[in-house]
């Protein structure tokens, strides 16, 4: 234990010499207990807590420390860079404490960062700073002229808000000679003096006696206090009133209601008429007793006039006085013990709260400091603590009266983002009484959910021929946590293969997940395409999560069908033959179309637009096979033009026509004959022909060389570029085929060099051809990083699609092999 003083003058109207004793003690029960002198003025030096804790200086500026005072009062002030504790305002010690001694002053000393309390005490010494004072400055006494020697007669008691030899210590009576002075003892209340008769008194020598009391206390200098007393002295009355007990004994609940009974007191006189009538008041008793108790003065019944409370006053010394009609008086006492019941209910004082509380904050961290106080002292001093609902937290003692609160179980924001703790607090009784104490706990976030999209992955689609940087969709991810942490931002990642093509077709809003196609689509460059999205949040260690996107170009009608059999520019003018023997039925020839388009933009149907005999050939709307609807006959003309329209299902549809001829002969070299009259013509074989038959043999033979060069240089090319194409590209197999088409028995040749490939469905047997049509190399289409060139260096679109109805191809009868 360390002790030191320091001496301070006050300067008020009386120099006082004031002894400031300041004791630090830090016992077992880690409480720092000071002392210091009443009337001390505001900032004056009481300690040095850094010193006392053991900290250096600034560390109660650093930790946060701060006082906290049980009465929600705080008489006074830390300086936390030096230390230092000082008088807030000036202490009094009777306002503060009034009779009680020791007068003691708690507070506690709480640092914040990390959270640390420390329990402190001051006591504050009385000093000699107010007198004894009577409350009746001019008290009268009755006493008859018989009363015998050595009677006596209670005066009223001085009353010094002092305590300790500061207080009342002793009376003083004037010199006279009547009466001598006797001190005596309250077992409850301040001393109190006695007049004790010395010489008998003579109404007629004297009818009144005028003498002074003084009241002296302790201190240094001592302080005192006077009363005039008046000695009325009374005729002779033979007998005065006795009691019937010198000392009446009660017990009174605090609870009891005003108007209760406390005790009953009697006396007697055994004079006659008006003298032996008694009255019966509370004579020379505290203002406090008069305050709380009432007597009849005609049956003697103490009942109460206002409330107890035992924790305040615990008994009552009462004054009675038996006053007959003749003026004697008798004085008794009555001692009422109040008996303590459980009407308060415990006090809880919260000393610091931590909120918000990280919800990643470890079991044991201190959450809040309070401290639980009952009043009453003999019963339901007991307390129990605890917590009224379910939550993850738990009260733990931490020495006497006091109560930490602690995290029981793991936080999380994203569930409970702050409790309402209601902290119970129970005594013994009976009867039990509660004190529910709500402390508001708020949870701060940190990053520990990352983004979650809304869905596993996306599908978007586009429609090709978009305007560039066109909406196409939205993704859109969820961060269960607060603030920065919650912020997503949008981003693309490269393909894991190192192409970053996927940048020229697709950006991303960062910071709404909205995506928007850059370039324009066309759905026969490319069908689909995916790509990868990350979410990203803005916490100190930032998380993130991924989602696949797949955008799909969905197609329009933009391509017109393309007549891929009979050729329409003209270059090589073709006929189609039929003998005029064909039955009906017969299979003349099949219109082969493609359409660029997918789907039912791609389905194309067939239609005889125009014809030089509507009723002799008719078009099959799936395939575009033209068959003879009836037999030849030698009337038909023997050129036949036949305008086929080709149109797709789109919406608006698309269309394109194909002229096509058709010659009626008895034999495959008959048109090609000079000759005016059929009649007459001749069936000898000309020269020339023979000539021209055998051009035509070498023509087609290096056509066909040229057709092999430019196949084997496409396979080439195609292979070479294969990995480059997104899209699987389809191709026709080309085939060589005669040039020249002779039917069998015929002697005539053909006037008309035309050139055929045959081509068989994927996936059929080998031995079912499909159709004839004239060739025609097939080209890729134009792809991101360039297009397929011909033998010239033209640039021509690839992956044209073959015709739904007819699966591409159409089929030729027997009549051709």
């Amino acid at each position: 234990m360390a002790t030191g003083e320091c001496r301070k003058p006050l300067q008020s109207r009386q120099v006082r010499t004031l002894l400031l004793l300041v004791c630090v003690s830090v016992g077992g029960a880690a409480t720092i207990r000071y002392s210091v002198a009443e009337e001390m003025e505001s900032g004056s030096f009481v300690a040095n807590v850094a010193k006392d804790l053991g900290l250096e200086v600034g560390k109660l500026a650093e930790r946060g420390a701060r006082l906290v005072s049980e009465g929600n009062r705080l008489h006074f002030r830390l300086h936390r860079k030096t230390g230092d504790l000082f008088v807030k305002e000036k202490l009094d010690r009777e306002s503060l404490c009034g009779k009680a001694d020791p007068c003691v002053l708690h507070f506690e000393i709480v640092l914040v960062e990390p959270l640390q309390s420390f329990r402190a005490e001051v006591r504050v010494f009385d000093i000699n700073d107010n007198a004894p004072v009577f409350l009746n400055k001019e008290p009268v006494l009755k006493i008859p002229e018989s009363t015998p020697l050595g009677s006596r007669f209670p005066l009223q008691s001085a009353q010094d808000l002092d305590v300790g030899l500061n207080g009342l210590q002793n009376y003083t009576l004037s010199v006279n000679a009547y009466f001598h002075l006797h001190t005596r003892f309250r077992s409850h209340g301040p001393k109190y003096a006695e007049l004790v008769l010395d010489k008998p008194l003579d109404r007629e020598e004297e009818p009144e006696v005028n003498l002074t009391i003084t009241a002296v206390d302790g201190g240094s200098p001592p302080k005192s206090g006077s009363a005039h007393i008046r000695v009325v002295v009374l005729d002779v009355n033979d007998h005065v009133p006795q009691f019937s007990r010198l000392v009446y004994r009660a017990q009174v609940r605090e609870d009891s209601a005003n108007g209760s009974f406390v005790a009953a007191v009697t006396a007697s006189d055994q004079d006659e008429g008006t003298n032996k009538q008694i009255t019966y008041s509370l004579a020379q008793n505290p203002e406090a007793i008069l305050q709380t108790f009432q007597i009849d003065s005609q049956t003697g019944e103490v009942r109460l006039r206002g409330p107890l409370d035992f924790e305040t006053m615990e008994t009552y010394d009462i004054d009675i006085q038996a006053t007959d009609g003749g003026g004697l008086s008798a004085h008794s006492k009555v001692l009422v013990e109040v008996l303590d019941v459980n009407d308060n209910p415990p006090e809880v004082t919260i000393s610091s709260v931590s909120s918000p509380l990280p919800e990643d904050s470890p079991l044991q961290t201190v959450v809040a400091l309070f401290t639980i106080r009952d009043r009453d002292i003999r019963v339901g001093g007991k307390i129990t603590c605890f917590l009224k609902e379910d939550l993850p937290f738990r009260v733990k003692p931490t020495f006497r009266n006091s109560y930490s609160l602690v995290t029981g179980r793991s936080l999380d924001r994203e569930d409970v983002s702050g409790y309402n703790i209601t902290l119970v607090a129970v005594d013994t009784g009976p009867p039990n009484l509660s004190t529910e104490t709500v402390i508001e706990v708020l949870i701060s976030d940190i990053n520990d959910n990352p983004p979650v999209f809304q869905e596993d992955s996306y599908i978007l689609t586009v429609r090709e021929n978009n305007s560039p940087a066109v909406f196409i969709g939205k993704v859109h991810a969820e961060d269960l946590d607060l603030g920065e942490n919650a912020q997503v931002t949008y981003s693309l990642l490269p393909p894991k293969s190192g192409d970053l093509s996927v940048f020229a077709y697709i950006s991303i809003n960062s910071d709404n997940g909205k995506l928007y196609a850059l370039r324009t689509m066309d759905y026969e460059a490319i069908q689909d395409f995916q790509f990868v999205v990350k979410a990203t949040d803005g916490g100190f260690l930032s998380l993130s999560s991924q989602v696949t996107v797949r955008v799909v170009v969905l197609d329009d009608n933009d391509n017109r069908p393309m007549i891929l059999y009979p050729l329409q520019n003209g270059t090589f003018p073709c006929h189609d033959l039929v003998p005029r023997s064909a039955e009906a039925g017969y299979l003349v020839t099949k219109v082969v179309a493609v359409d660029g388009d997918s789907g039912q933009n791609s389905w194309l149907s067939y239609h005889l637009l125009k014809a030089t005999d509507p009723g002799l050939f008719s078009v099959q709307p799936q395939n575009g096979e033209i068959r003879t609807l009836r037999q030849i006959s030698e009337r038909d003309p023997m050129m036949q033009k036949l305008i086929i329209l080709v149109q797709d299902h789109g919406q608006p549809a698309l269309s394109t026509t194909a002229s096509l001829n058709i010659l009626l002969v008895d034999g495959f070299s008959e048109p090609y004959l000079q000759f005016r009259d059929t009649s007459k013509h001749s069936r000898k074989v000309n020269p020339t022909t023979k000539y021209l038959v055998i051009s035509l043999a070498v023509l087609s033979f290096l056509f066909l060389v040229s057709v092999t060069v430019i196949f084997i240089l496409h396979i080439c090319q195609k292979i070479k570029h294969r990995d480059k194409f997104t899209i699987q590209e389809h191709f026709y197999d080309d085939c060589n085929f005669p040039n020249n088409l002779v039917q069998g028995g015929g002697n005539g040749s053909l006037s008309q060099p035309c050139s055929y490939e045959m081509c068989s469905a994927s996936g059929t047997g080998t031995s079912e051809l499909r159709f004839l049509k004239r060739f025609m190399p097939n080209f890729p289409f134009p792809h991101a990083t360039g297009q397929e060139k011909t033998e010239n260096g033209s640039s021509l679109p690839s992956n044209r699609k073959r015709s739904r109805g007819s699966e591409g191809h159409a089929q030729v009868s027997d009549d051709y092999m």
